[in-house]
């Protein structure tokens, strides 16, 4: 349990990612450099959610002007963001060395961010 005053979730993230914010604060202690980190994740999580959002709306493919088929710019987006969020989640967690303990925490919290990093893909329309 950390035992210093967490910092609220900033103000732009959505409801979901704040209580995900809050949950992570509540149960790991994290220092300033890691918090930096969690905010990025955060914000990915969230841009991630709104291209996940217009997939599920307007499909993944759209039709140029020649109506040859293109992928949407939310596909690549979304995969963009996956992989940018993996990196910052080996970033978040440096895994003590000695302490295996702390090492077993820090191995929880990156399956904890990488479950929020890659939630079950939504079909798209038909």
């Amino acid at each position: 349990m950390n035992t210093k005053r967490n910092p609220p979730a900033p103000s732009h993230l959505t409801a979901a990612t704040k209580r995900w914010w809050k949950s992570v604060l509540a149960n790991y202690a994290l220092e300033d450099h890691h918090l930096h980190l969690l905010r990025l994740a955060c914000d990915a999580l969230d841009r991630a959610e709104q291209a996940r959002q217009a997939l599920a709306t307007l499909g993944t493919i759209y039709l140029d002007r020649f109506n040859a088929p293109h992928p949407r710019p939310e596909v690549a987006i979304e995969r963009d963001i996956r992989h940018q969020s993996t990196r910052d989640t080996n970033k978040l967690v440096d895994l003590p060395a000695g302490n295996p303990v702390a090492a077993y925490t820090a191995v929880k919290l990156i399956a904890l961010l990488r479950s929020h990093n890659n939630p079950p893909r939504m079909p798209s329309p038909s």
